[in-house]
């Protein structure tokens, strides 16, 4: 008997299931919008508008899906 945690590999997800789950940029609030533009200008993004009242958000960057999970103790995880 092992008294090991498994160790748990999630793969990343097919742009399918996130098209599911993850509305397309112009279907996000103005405010999520505008968390966008400020990224891309290399400015402060504040974290409510990433997430929208959600505890987690997926984000696809270089052809591969992350998750950034808000935990319970107030942090953020960005996992692949």
């Amino acid at each position: 008997m092992s008294l090991r945690n498994p160790v748990l590999q999630l793969k990343p997800r097919t742009d399918r299931s996130l098209a599911a789950v993850a509305p397309p940029v112009a279907a996000v609030a103005p405010a999520a919008a505008a968390a966008v533009v400020a990224a891309a200008q290399g400015g402060l993004v504040e974290s409510a508008a990433l997430l929208r009242g959600a505890r987690e958000v997926l984000i696809r960057h270089g052809g591969e899906v992350y998750r950034l999970r808000h935990t319970r103790n107030d942090k953020l995880i960005l996992t692949k």
